[in-house]
């Protein structure tokens, strides 16, 4: 059996394994592609699973890299109709813009997903620390913050 089989598999397990190896192989100019017909699987969240899984890995390798806007754009187009991957879409924008200090604004931080506060709360940028510090909206992100401050007062 190869992969273009697995992707017929009645077995979700399989295909959500086809689908991570074929997203994580994918060329650029098919990725859009590929993304869509994935998000077509007859099981909704397995597959909003899968391409989350995917968009992660591709964001956090490459958000700082001015390639990044024009991939999350097209990315946002074949995701619109998917309100969770749009969201994350967005929240992995407001990640780079918070580190790489670009603008941004805090009351976009602060109405963010727990995993956005979480991540820039280990970030680097003290000024997003010290509002999650003061705001976050978990004791475990406001901790996170915390530790994060005393790190970069330490350097």
């Amino acid at each position: 059996m190869n992969v273009h089989d697995d992707l017929q598999s009645p077995d979700e397990h399989v295909r959500f394994a086809a689908y991570l190896d074929r997203l994580g192989h994918v060329a650029d100019a098919h990725e859009i592609d590929l993304v869509s017909r994935v998000l077509t699987d007859p099981d909704l969240s397995m597959a909003q699973s899968a391409v989350l899984r995917h968009l992660d890995r591709r964001a956090a390798g490459f958000f700082s890299s001015p390639a990044y806007g024009g991939w999350a754009q097209r990315l946002t187009q074949a995701t619109i109709d998917h309100p969770f991957l749009a969201q994350r879409l967005r929240e992995w924008s407001l990640f780079r813009a918070i580190t790489l200090k670009l603008p941004w604004r805090p009351e976009n931080l602060l109405a963010s997903s727990n995993w956005l506060q979480l991540k820039t709360a280990a970030g680097t940028n003290t000024e997003a620390i010290e509002i999650l510090a003061a705001e976050g909206r978990t004791k475990r992100i406001r901790n996170t913050a915390r530790i994060g401050l005393n790190h970069l007062s330490e350097s």
